[in-house]
């Protein structure tokens, strides 16, 4: 690789690794992990850190907003999509700082660790699709 014309990962990259790790989930939750939006910013904005209580936007690297499906029920009406929010620039810092990971596997185990709020997913679960969990 030309490391002289490299650019860092961009908002569209991770966005892009993020669907790619979504479309690994392995039946039933493939179909059903289709109407979560990924949605990826720089950073988690303020008011988000300020209602999980976190000082420094560099220690969220991903968010899961919505009702988890094991606490849905029929009385809950959405008033908008469930989301995973992914922040590239704390996705950016936690890659360096392993150093011996490559970008698409921690984003692949961060939108694993998102979606298993969703779906509400026990640790074995999440060790059959993310094998960091094992």
């Amino acid at each position: 690789m030309d490391w002289t014309t490299a650019n860092a990962p961009s908002v569209e990259d991770i966005a892009a690794l993020a669907e790619e790790a979504r479309k690994a989930f392995p039946q039933p939750f493939d179909f059903p992990a289709r109407a979560v939006v990924i949605q990826v910013e720089e950073l988690a904005d303020d008011e988000m850190l300020e209602d999980l209580e976190i000082d420094d936007p560099f220690e969220l690297t991903g968010l899961y907003d919505g009702i988890p499906m094991t606490e849905r029920s029929v009385m809950d009406q959405p008033t908008q999509p469930d989301m995973i929010w992914l922040f590239r620039r704390a996705i950016l810092e936690e890659w360096i700082e392993r150093g011996n990971v490559p970008l698409a596997e921690l984003v692949s185990h961060i939108v694993v660790h998102e979606f298993a709020h969703h779906f509400g997913w026990s640790d074995k679960d999440i060790a059959r699709i993310d094998h960091w969990w094992e």
